[in-house]
């Protein structure tokens, strides 16, 4: 089985406005996605929300502030999933869509070499 991380982009530009009802459905529903796929075993790291600070360390090792992306390209949270191939791994990108209710989500495999 290969890994992938899910990069989840964008959806951050206007936030909907959620009742507390709304909100607490919404955490039932990503609790609930993460103990399935816990217990299924395809769900290695739930991941995170990412901040909007950061910072680039460039090629000559100088640090300057960032990131500077468009916020609908902004990497807002991740994923790491395992699945037998990437049609797989993008099925499962879509049960986190629609968690995410905006943006888009990224499905990249892991490289791996041979040791």
């Amino acid at each position: 089985m290969a890994k992938f991380m899910f990069l989840q982009r964008g959806g951050c530009e206007s936030p909907p406005e959620m009742t507390p009802e709304q909100m607490e459905a919404g955490m039932k529903a990503w609790m609930d996605w993460v103990n399935n796929g816990t217990e299924e075993g395809w769900l290695l790291d739930p991941g995170s929300p990412l901040s909007g600070t950061g910072a680039l360390v460039k090629p000559d090792l100088t640090v300057i502030d960032g990131p500077f992306t468009e916020s609908k390209e902004l990497v807002g949270g991740y994923s790491i999933v395992e699945a037998a191939d990437l049609a797989e791994a993008c099925e499962l990108a879509k049960q986190t869509m629609k968690l995410a209710g905006g943006g888009k989500i990224e499905v990249r495999e892991f490289a791996v070499f041979d040791q």
